[in-house]
């Protein structure tokens, strides 16, 4: 099928990782095939445009954006007449992906997240973990949500703590609780081979398998398991178990890792018969009934009540690190996945931390990072602050978290909003002022309605450009009117640009 795109039409959708490289106009030449989610983050089969039509089909299609007309494999379904594209998104996700009994914890988006992954990486073990809390309290940042990433259990599939690493959970995660910190733990769906848990799952019927009958083994980023198939509901059972004596000891929920759609094959034998990014989206629907979750990578759940992180981010200021974060978020959004978190701060890809004696870390992005993520939906820290950083740049740090503690009511207002109408927490410039051009701005973005939000993500920059809608403005006491004009602003480092609608 093909649509002829209108003027000064632009699109948004589809890969929340290409979040960077859109929107897409009239000049641009795009093919984006979404039969399998090929990227590390949330895919939609959903477009929308400024003009207020959408794209939408149930399962993956290959559109092409060729300079002005929009070629797709297959007749789907084209809505119109939404006058822009807050009406798209509106009339989209109330006919394919409501929000409906939303049951994410609040501690998710209150306080900055934790996660021991930079601190530890794969030596997670108890001594460590309860000095990270200790640690993050006599620094002066306040108690969150604390999640113990890979490496507390022996093995995928075995999920229970390391007894050598682990002697006494439950009195650790007391502790934890004690200090004010909600305890959440790294998850796979997968299952090491030649071990107890693979006999039992293989024999059981739980397992992925291959045309021949036996378990089929995939290549994830740590080695080769197999993988369980959630299609079975008797796995469903197994997993249950498995986590609820998690839960008996206090843990609060679960970091669900790996389900990426890669890691499945076309050919593979389910119970249910189900094609790879199915198989991802039911390890996000197992996950959803914890009120404390995240996912990094699923297929159509918009809608669904899941914490989603963006993929692990380079620490650098360029379009796989920092430049990526709020074009990508606010992609999220518009596709729906509004209860967002922009990766950990500083980067999560931990290799760049490893070498600190050799001037890998750079403060100032560390920073700015911080910057731009205290004001969208969750923050997440990992590598602590106050190590890798200088007494200054710390302090910035606590900057950007006061910051969000000013606003912090504001943003739990707008959580509740999204649980109820779907729309999203921090916006395009496009969805609120949809009659000025701003189509293509994805450097800064709306916290709800009223607050206009400007981080700096350009290294050595003393502040921004910021385009100002037209009409009145509070930036600080200074009342600004504005015509829908550029303004300069100089910046603190740590707390990113706000104005608020007077």
């Amino acid at each position: 099928m093909k649509i002829k795109m209108l003027e000064r039409e632009y699109w948004y959708g589809g890969y929340v990782h290409e979040g960077i490289i859109e929107p897409i106009g009239e000049e641009d030449f795009r093919e984006i095939d979404l039969r399998i989610n090929q990227t590390p983050n949330q895919s939609m089969p959903l477009f929308l445009s400024t003009k207020g039509r959408y794209l939408w089909w149930d399962k993956g299609f290959v559109v092409t954006f060729n300079r002005g007309m929009i070629e797709i494999d297959k007749d789907i379904v084209v809505g119109e007449g939404y006058q822009n594209i807050k009406g798209a998104y509106l009339s989209a996700m109330s006919k394919y992906f409501p929000f409906t009994m939303n049951g994410l914890n609040m501690e998710l988006f209150r306080s900055p997240i934790y996660n021991s992954w930079i601190e530890l990486t794969f030596n997670q073990n108890e001594k460590d973990i309860l000095t990270y809390a200790e640690d993050i309290i006599a620094n002066g940042l306040p108690a969150g949500v604390l999640m113990i990433d890979d490496g507390w259990s022996d093995y995928y599939g075995k999920w229970t703590f390391n007894k050598e690493k682990f002697p006494n959970p439950k009195e650790m995660i007391q502790k934890l609780h004690d200090q004010g910190f909600h305890v959440m733990l790294w998850l796979s769906p997968f299952i090491t081979p030649d071990t107890v848990e693979y006999r039992e799952t293989r024999d059981k019927q739980l397992l992925v398998r291959n045309k021949d009958g036996k378990p089929f083994i995939t290549e994830w980023w740590n080695g080769h398991s197999a993988v369980l198939d959630f299609s079975n509901p008797d796995t469903i059972v197994w997993m249950n178990e498995q986590l609820g004596r998690l839960c008996d000891l206090g843990v609060d929920g679960f970091k669900f890792d790996g389900g990426d759609s890669i890691y499945y094959k076309e050919d593979n034998e389910t119970y249910g018969n189900v094609t790879p990014d199915e198989q991802s989206l039911l390890w996000a629907k197992f996950g959803e009934k914890y009120s404390f979750n995240e996912y990094r990578v699923t297929f159509k759940a918009g809608g669904m009540s899941l914490l989603q992180r963006l993929c692990d981010k380079e620490h650098s200021w360029g379009d796989s690190g920092i430049k990526a974060l709020i074009p990508n978020s606010l992609l999220q959004g518009i596709t729906g996945h509004p209860f967002s978190c922009p990766d950990m701060i500083g980067g999560g890809e931990y290799l760049n931390f490893l070498h600190l004696s050799e001037g890998a870390l750079d403060p100032e992005l560390f920073v700015r990072h911080s910057e731009i993520a205290c004001l969208m939906p969750s923050m997440q820290f990992s590598a602590a602050p106050y190590r890798v950083l200088d007494k200054t740049h710390f302090e910035h740090i606590l900057r950007s978290v006061q910051t969000r503690k000013n606003y912090q009511d504001i943003i739990e207002q707008l959580v509740l909003h999204a649980k109820e109408t779907g729309e999203p927490i921090i916006r395009y410039m496009i969805y609120e002022f949809p009659d000025e051009p701003v189509e293509k701005i994805v450097d800064q973005f709306m916290l709800g309605s009223h607050i206009l939000v400007a981080p700096v993500s350009e290294k050595g920059a003393a502040g921004k450009d910021v385009y100002v809608p037209k009409g009145d403005w509070k930036y600080g006491e200074e009342l600004i009117h504005s015509l829908g004009e550029y303004r300069a602003f100089s910046s603190t480092q740590g707390i990113p640009i706000i104005l608020e609608r007077a």
